[in-house]
């Protein structure tokens, strides 16, 4: 019987990962590989298609076809839509016919299986065994979502970059899937292939600033986004920097980037802003960056792990209490951040900062990961409630207190969490008490 292997990607980070992965032989062989890409912004009409980004024709030669997820389903959203239990099978024949499978065996490699499109394409094929790849930083917390038995008993194996060495990802341990790693020099040679195609900006050794746009996720105001690019202008300047690079979101509005201009201005730094859609990593090789400051993005880690360059954070804390309800998915990639990076504000702390190693993440981070992740999903993963308990027993510190809420300690019972009292009366009095507070907040 001959295998079909479908690739699903919708980023051209993930592309990369999976051209990655193809190139060290992390998948067995195959009689046809296809790369199905998704647009999935809130209007894809107006986006640039990932197989039409700078940079993807390096990658198109690993695949024998390329086929839009926008158009098969067109005009459903890709983010929007998931199939009715009792259409999959008429789906799948289609699909079978429209894209010439026949009886082939399928076999999935998706992103981000925990939501719709990758979701939607994994209940369409429900014979085809998964493997799922890494998102970034998110793979090291816990599946945000709970999975149908029918879609995570299928999933294989985790591909993940070696992002934060030392560390094992969470995501989708529930179901047994096992942590493949992508080797780091893969990656690399491929971001030097997407280099190639790059026009090299000119600057040598600036700082590099990398923004999120964190206000469209609803985690922070745009006033207080903005502000945040200003404090990573100021910190820049106060570290003796005078040549700063701003990679602003590509949704991000064009109005924040003159006002990042204007204040690097008045500080007598200069202030160059990118407007084309071109990975960090591709700019790492470029420019050489003296420094890299960001929120909470991926790339601070592949630029220390995988470049060697120096980093720094900026608004962690803030985004750690902020960030709600306390299962949101980026609690964990923030929490890592913070915890491993050490922050813009602090001068001395950036100029003498070490990646620590893989032994020194094991001692000081595997046990707080383990312990947030537990307090994100305790249903999915309860099997971490001893390591949370050792975590939060044996090892607290001024610091620890930070990645937690009381209330959140106190509702799953762990230490650090206020005392419950234990007779029935008086817990239904506490219940009755909260309500009418909120009622009356409300």
């Amino acid at each position: 019987m001959r295998t079909t292997q479908i690739f699903f990607a919708s980023t051209l980070y993930g592309a990369v990962t999976l051209a990655a992965a193809l190139d060290s032989g992390c998948f067995a062989p195959a009689d046809r590989r296809m790369l199905l890409v998704s647009t999935n912004g809130p209007v894809p009409e107006t986006a640039t298609p990932l197989d039409g980004m700078p940079g993807f024709e390096r990658l198109r030669g690993r695949f024998d076809s390329v086929v839009s997820w926008n158009d098969t389903i067109a005009p459903l959203h890709p983010s929007g839509w998931s199939p009715r239990p009792d259409d999959i099978p008429l789906w799948e024949r289609q699909l079978r016919l429209l894209w010439g499978l026949g009886e082939d065996r399928v076999e999935l490699v998706v992103e981000s299986l925990q939501v719709a499109p990758a979701l939607s394409v994994a209940q369409l094929f429900p014979d085809a065994p998964l493997d799922v790849y890494a998102d970034g930083l998110m793979s090291y917390g816990p599946t945000r979502n709970k999975l149908a038995p029918l879609v995570g008993e299928r999933v294989r194996r985790v591909l993940h970059l070696d992002l934060v060495p030392g560390l094992t990802p969470l995501l989708l341990g529930e179901f047994g899937a096992v942590p493949r790693l992508v080797p780091t020099e893969a990656f690399t040679k491929v971001v030097a292939e997407l280099a190639q195609d790059e026009e090299e900006p000119g600057l040598d050794a600036p700082v590099l600033l990398l923004g999120q746009y964190l206000s469209a996720l609803g985690i922070l105001s745009p006033a207080e986004e903005e502000d945040l690019h200003l404090r990573m202008v100021r910190g820049a300047v106060v570290l003796g920097h005078s040549r700063l690079v701003f990679k602003p979101h590509p949704s991000a509005p064009a109005a924040w980037s003159k006002t990042l201009e204007r204040e690097a201005l008045a500080l007598g730094a200069e202030l160059t802003v990118l407007d084309r859609p071109v990975l960090a990593e591709v700019l790492y090789r470029q420019l050489r960056p003296a420094l890299v400051v960001g929120c909470f993005s991926t790339a601070l880690l592949t630029a220390s792990t995988f470049y060697g360059i120096p980093v720094a954070r900026i608004g962690t804390g803030m985004l750690l209490d902020r960030l709600t309800p306390y299962q949101n998915s980026n609690r964990v990639p923030v929490t890592l951040v913070d915890a491993l990076l050490p922050d813009l504000n602090d001068p001395a702390a950036v100029t003498d900062w070490a990646p620590p190693s893989a032994t020194q993440v094991r001692e000081r981070v595997a046990g707080l990961i383990a312990a947030v992740g537990f307090a994100m999903q305790p249903q999915i993963r309860a099997d971490l409630r001893g390591a949370a308990e050792r975590h939060l027993s044996e090892r607290p510190t001024p610091d620890t207190w930070r990645y937690f809420t009381r209330r959140r300690l106190t509702i799953l019972g762990l230490p650090g969490g206020l005392p419950v009292p234990r007779h029935a009366a008086v817990r239904r009095m506490a219940r009755r008490a909260r309500r009418l507070k909120r009622a009356a907040l409300g």
